[in-house]
C-alpha cells in the first residue's frame, strides 16, 4: 500500500522535485519503508512505499519499463498478478521484481485502456507514457484506493490524499458549496466532487487520460455491474458456489510477505472472513474487535464467540465518549466533508490492528452484495404502502401534518411531512429517504434563506436518480444494492477504512469486494436474497456449518457509535458550544433555531437526532480545519 502523488505542468516549466517531495512528507503515513521521485521536465511523479510484496528495493516507485519510456507509481494491490507473469515472460519482457506493481506496467504497454478488464484487485495508479505524451491512470472498481486531483489549463496535479494537492501554489483553497449541499444529504460528498472548488476525484471504476500536448483530460467508465442475467440453479448448487468464490477470494487475499490478521465484528461478514483464513493458515489469526460501555452498540461477546469457535489471537479495545477530544485530527485526516460516525471506531479499530499487523482482511461488501441493510426491507414496506393507501389520503395526512408541525413545531409530524412526500416520489428519491440524513425536504428547514436561494433549482437527489436510471437491473431492489454499491460503499464506507487504516500505516482487503464474487451476487434473484422477513438468506444458509448458529441468526447491528447517547449526555456541552454557540460555519448556513430543535428534540429520551447533529458538528469542524487555521 502507498501513498502517489504527481504533476504536469503545461507550460513546459520542470516540475520540482522539492515540491513533490513536500507533497510526499503529507503523506508519508500512507507508506513508511520506501519513497521515490522522478522528474522528466514538465512531468513528475513520487511515491511513499508500504511493503507488502517484495520488500526489496526491487519493488521501489516511481517504477520504469525495460525501455524507459513508461513509469508508474501505484497504490494498492492486485491479487491475480501472478498470473500474468508467465505471459509476460513469453512475450520477452524481463521482470525485474516479484510485485504486481511491475505487472501493472507491462500490462498497460501491452493491452492499454483494456488491461484494466485483466486485473483483479484494489488499486490507484498513474503511468506516465513519455512516447505517446500522456497519462493514464485509473481506480478499482469499488473505490478502495483514492485518487484525486486538480486540472486548469496551467497544470495538472494528482495525489492519493487532497492535504497534498493543497500545498501546490496554483491552488486557491474554496468551498464548493454544492457539495456542502449533498454532504448534508449523504454524509459524503458525491463525485467528482470533494467540498474543495475545483479539486475533483477520480470516479470508482473509472480510467483517465491526459494528452498532455492538447490539455485535454478525459474520464471514462470500464466496469459496470449487470444484475439482468439471473442464474436458475437450486438453491444448493448455489450455496456451493457462493462459498467457493467466498473462499478462493480470501485465499488470494492472504497473499503477503508480511503479517496479516482480521477485523472481526462478530456479524456475519467479518465471521465468514476469519472462518476462511482460519481455514487457509496453519498458525492462529490475529483479530481485532472495538467494544463500547453501551450494550446496544456493543458486538464484542459475538466476536469472542467467533474468536473461539476458530482459536484466534483476539485483541480488543473499548471505545469512550471522552475520546472525541480527537475529533478535529480526524475531521483533518478524512479532508472532505464526512460524517459517518463508525469513522471513531474504525479510527481506533485500525490502531489496535496497526500496533500487531500491517494487513487486515475486513468483511465489507457483504451487505450490499447478500441484501443486508434493513432499508432492503423498508423499501418493500414503502412500496406496500403505495399500493393499500390511495395518493389522496396521503395529501391529506400531509397538510394535516404540516399544520401540526407550523403550530405545535412537532419534529414527529415534520418526519411525517417528509416520509409522506418520499412515498409517490420516483424510486431514487423513495430509497434516498432511507439512506440520508437531510434530504432536500428537510433542508427547506435546516438551511437559511439565502443559501437556499443559492442551491436552487437543484437537487442532491439528482445524484442518485442518475445512478438509478444508468443501472443495469430490473428489479427494485436489485437497483437498490447496485446504488449502494456504486455511491455508498466507495464514497462512505471505503472512504473510512482507507484513511483509518493509511494512518496507522496498516493495509486493508475486502474479500468480500472481489469483482467476481460480486459479479456472482448481481445474478442470484433478490428474492432469495430477502425472503420474507429474512435478510441475506442465501448467505445464511450457505454459512450452515461453518459459523455458529448464535451468528447466523443474530439481529444486525451495524458499525457505529452511540451519538445521540453521547449528545444527550457527556458531548451535549461540547456541541453546543461549538456548533450553537461559537460555531464559524454553521451559523452561515443554517437556521440556528432549527439547529437548536433538533438538539433539544434528542435531548428526549425517545428522540434518536444523533446522526443529525453529528454531521453539523463534523461539518462545522471540517470548515474551521481547513478555512480557519
Amino acid at each position: 500500500m502507498c501513498g502517489i502523488v504527481g504533476k504536469v505542468n503545461f507550460s513546459g516549466r520542470p516540475v520540482k522535485a522539492e515540491l513533490l517531495q513536500k507533497m510526499l512528507t503529507k503523506i508519508k503515513y500512507r507508506g513508511p519503508d520506501d519513497e521515490g521521485i522522478m522528474t522528466d521536465k514538465n512531468v513528475g511523479l513520487g511515491s511513499v512505499r508500504l511493503s507488502i510484496l517484495d520488500l526489496s528495493q526491487n519493488g521501489h516507485m516511481p517504477m520504469e519499463s525495460n525501455d524507459g519510456l513508461t513509469t508508474i507509481v501505484h497504490n494498492g494491490e492486485v491479487y491475480n498478478y501472478q498470473n500474468f507473469r508467465a505471459e509476460l515472460n513469453k512475450d520477452g519482457i524481463k521482470l525485474k521484481s516479484t510485485s504486481d506493481t511491475e505487472v501493472i506496467l507491462y500490462l498497460y504497454k501491452k493491452y492499454g485502456v483494456e488491461c484494466l478488464s485483466r486485473m483483479n484487485g484494489m488499486f490507484s495508479f498513474v503511468i506516465y507514457d513519455k512516447k505517446n505524451n500522456l497519462l493514464f491512470g485509473a481506480r478499482d472498481r469499488f473505490g478502495e484506493k483514492p485518487l484525486k486531483y486538480y486540472f486548469d489549463n496551467k497544470v495538472f496535479i494528482f495525489a492519493s490524499e487532497l492535504k497534498a494537492i493543497l500545498l501546490n501554489p496554483e491552488i486557491k483553497k474554496e468551498i464548493d458549496h454544492k457539495a456542502i449541499y449533498d454532504y448534508l444529504t449523504y454524509l459524503y460528498t458525491p463525485p467528482p466532487n470533494t467540498g474543495f472548488k475545483n479539486i475533483k476525484k477520480i470516479p470508482a471504476a473509472h480510467y483517465f487520460t491526459l494528452d498532455i500536448k492538447s490539455k485535454k483530460l478525459t474520464i471514462k467508465r470500464y466496469w459496470k455491474l449487470d444484475y439482468r442475467n439471473k442464474l436458475e440453479i437450486n438453491e444448493h448448487e448455489l450455496q456451493e458456489l457462493i462459498i467457493k468464490q467466498i473462499e478462493d477470494s480470501v485465499k488470494s487475499r492472504m497473499v503477503a510477505d508480511v503479517g496479516v490478521g482480521a477485523f472481526l465484528s462478530g456479524g456475519i461478514d467479518s465471521s465468514l472472513v476469519v472462518a476462511m483464513m482460519n481455514k487457509h493458515s496453519n498458525k492462529a489469526i490475529k483479530t481485532f474487535s472495538i467494544g463500547f460501555d453501551e450494550k446496544k452498540f456493543d458486538e464484542t461477546n459475538y466476536a469472542r464467540i467467533v474468536a473461539k469457535k476458530f482459536e484466534t489471537d483476539h485483541h480488543e479495545f473499548n471505545v469512550q465518549a471522552d475520546m472525541i477530544k480527537k475529533l478535529p485530527e480526524l475531521i483533518y485526516a478524512y479532508e472532505e466533508p464526512y460524517a459517518d460516525a463508525s469513522m471513531f471506531a474504525t479510527h481506533y479499530l485500525a490502531k489496535l490492528t496497526g500496533q500487531h499487523v500491517p494487513v487486515a482482511l475486513s468483511g465489507d461488501g457483504g451487505d450490499e452484495n447478500f441484501g443486508g441493510y434493513f432499508r432492503y426491507q423498508s423499501l418493500n414496506y414503502a412500496n406496500l404502502a403505495t399500493k393499500i393507501l390511495p395518493k389522496q389520503t396521503i395529501k391529506i395526512g400531509e397538510k394535516l401534518l404540516k399544520t401540526i408541525s407550523n403550530k405545535y413545531h412537532s419534529d414527529l409530524a415534520r418526519r411525517g411531512i417528509i416520509f409522506a412526500q418520499s412515498l409517490y416520489k420516483n424510486l431514487p428519491e423513495k430509497y434516498l429517504h432511507y439512506v440520508s440524513i437531510f434530504v432536500d425536504a428537510e433542508k427547506e428547514f435546516l438551511l437559511n434563506k439565502y443559501y437556499l436561494s443559492k442551491m436552487k433549482p437543484y437537487r442532491s437527489a439528482e445524484f442518485f436518480e442518475k445512478i438509478f436510471q444508468s443501472a443495469l437491473a430490473n428489479d427494485y431492489l436489485d437497483l437498490a444494492m447496485n446504488s449502494d454499491l456504486e455511491a455508498y460503499l466507495p464514497e462512505d464506507l471505503m472512504v473510512k477504512v482507507d484513511i483509518a487504516c493509511m494512518q496507522q500505516s496498516l493495509e486493508n482487503r475486502s474479500p468480500l469486494l472481489d469483482h467476481k464474487l460480486v459479479e456472482l451476487t448481481a445474478r442470484i434473484p433478490s428474492r432469495i436474497k430477502i425472503k420474507g422477513r429474512s435478510s441475506k438468506y442465501i448467505l445464511k444458509k450457505s454459512l450452515a456449518g461453518i459459523l455458529p448458529e448464535e451468528i447466523i441468526n443474530r439481529k444486525k447491528m451495524g458499525f457505529g457509535i452511540p451519538v445521540g447517547m453521547w449528545f444527550r449526555d457527556q458531548l451535549s456541552d461540547y456541541f453546543y458550544e461549538n456548533v450553537i454557540e461559537s460555531s464559524l460555519f454553521i451559523n452561515q448556513i443554517c437556521d440556528i433555531d432549527y439547529v437548536k430543535r433538533i438538539f433539544k428534540n434528542n435531548k428526549s429520551r425517545g428522540n434518536d437526532e444523533g446522526m443529525k447533529l453529528w454531521s453539523l458538528l463534523c461539518l462545522e469542524l471540517w470548515y474551521r480545519e481547513y478555512f480557519t487555521k
